[in-house]
């Protein structure tokens, strides 16, 4: 009978994840059927793979340095000339092209027109490795977490999916950056949550801990950007952001907020479980803590974790401005100069409003932890002290009659 009653509410309990996860197959479907208003004319090009099988023409002068183009054969392994060993260039930009060797497996842009073939090699085809460096980042994360790996990484790539699959699509029909990513937000850390905590109060605080974080932050970047006078038009990518905008509406001025949010969730989010499974363990180690006791118990621990998450975003954002910072050194700018360009102002908007984030997310989540991780113990308290006098009215009861059965 218990059996089944267990079964019966485990049941129960995944008709929620099974009815939200169909829900979100069928919009993600729906506002993927979107067709796209061309910027470049692609037709008759297509990118295939193939392996240099000799370098007819190097381009490597004395100095080791590459000028011109080098010319190589490639031996297709995709498209309409597979199997077939073509002519083709690599030029030496560091953009576009590769240094090739024999053996290298590149990508070659194609196209074809009757029996005229014109190629030229894209880049070197790093499709395998990224797949490959993915995978042994997920297993890592199995191994040494176990379960909780493999949740973590069933929530990182739900996180992903969403990005790409969610996020973009509705970004490009023009929707607002900020309240998508938000939502964004909210819902992958509600998943990514429940598939490390499960249905549990912890869970809760965290979302709720990490949602006011990533909220803030937004606050923090839009007033910081106001009072700047920087926004999502002053990126370096700007010039082909604005064919997006003068072609399909969308909001390229809020997008550099969408991608803030995005870095700091992590952070954030970290932050939020950390403190939240911190003050549990206080809890279940002592149960008598009070609201306040265990407020301050998570406020000890939480200012531990702030320096160093915060310092996490912080350099981040600086590490991709230190070819910035290298090249005005090496120009000699002035500081005035330096710290008044729109590149070093958007770095230390988005480092600075991640870490507002990080910090006011502490104490807003052990606020709710205190609140909300408290109520079941006080209820068992409860508990125990009605079965307490419970017992204490059944002794009661029962001496009298003991003493006069002694009688």
């Amino acid at each position: 009978m218990k059996s089944k009653r267990f079964m019966a509410g485990k049941w129960r309990r995944g008709i929620v994840p099974a009815l939200f996860l169909v829900i979100l197959i069928l919009f993600t479907v729906k506002i993927n059927q979107t067709e796209k208003i061309p910027l470049v004319e692609t037709a008759g090009y297509t990118f295939e793979k193939g392996v240099v099988t000799q370098i007819l023409e190097d381009n490597i002068d004395e100095n080791g340095t590459r000028v011109g183009e080098q010319k190589i054969m490639v031996r297709m392994t995709t498209g309409e000339k597979k199997g077939q060993e073509l002519e083709t260039t690599s030029s030496a930009g560091y953009l576009f092209g590769a240094a090739c060797t024999v053996g290298m497996h590149v990508v070659v842009m194609q196209s074809v027109s009757g029996d005229t073939v014109i190629t030229t090699v894209y880049a070197q085809d790093r499709e395998m490795a990224v797949y490959i460096f993915a995978a042994l980042y997920l297993l890592a994360l199995i191994v040494i977490g176990g379960k909780k790996g493999l949740r973590g990484a069933l929530g990182l790539v739900f996180t992903f999916v969403c990005v790409i699959l969610i996020e973009i699509p509705l970004l490009y029909r023009g929707y607002s950056p900020y309240l998508v990513t938000i939502v964004i937000c909210v819902v992958t850390t509600l998943v990514t949550m429940y598939f490390i905590g499960g249905a549990t109060r912890k869970t809760v605080c965290a979302t709720l801990g990490t949602t006011a974080g990533v909220v803030i932050a937004s606050i923090a970047a839009k007033l910081f950007g106001m009072a700047t006078g920087l926004s999502g038009w002053n990126v370096s990518t700007i010039e082909s952001l604005l064919d997006l905008w003068y072609t399909g509406g969308i909001q390229v001025g809020e997008l550099l907020f969408s991608g803030l949010l995005i870095s700091a969730l992590g952070a954030v989010m970290d932050v939020a479980m950390s403190v939240t499974s911190s003050m549990q363990e206080v809890l279940v180690q002592n149960p008598k803590l009070t609201r306040r006791e265990l407020f301050r118990s998570g406020m000890r621990v939480g200012r531990d974790m702030m320096g160093t998450d915060s310092n996490t975003l912080i350099l981040a954002f600086a590490g991709t401005s230190i070819s910035t910072l290298l090249l005005d050194c090496a120009y000699d700018l002035p500081y005035r100069q330096i710290i008044n360009s729109n590149i070093i102002g958007l770095d230390i908007m988005q480092g600075l409003s991640g870490s507002f984030g990080v910090v006011l997310a502490v104490p807003v989540t052990v606020l709710v932890g205190s609140l909300l991780l408290r109520a079941p113990q006080e209820a068992k308290a409860e508990e125990a002290v009605h079965k307490e006098e419970k017992t204490a009215a059944v002794e009661e009861t029962a001496t009298p009659v003991l003493e006069q059965k002694i009688v």
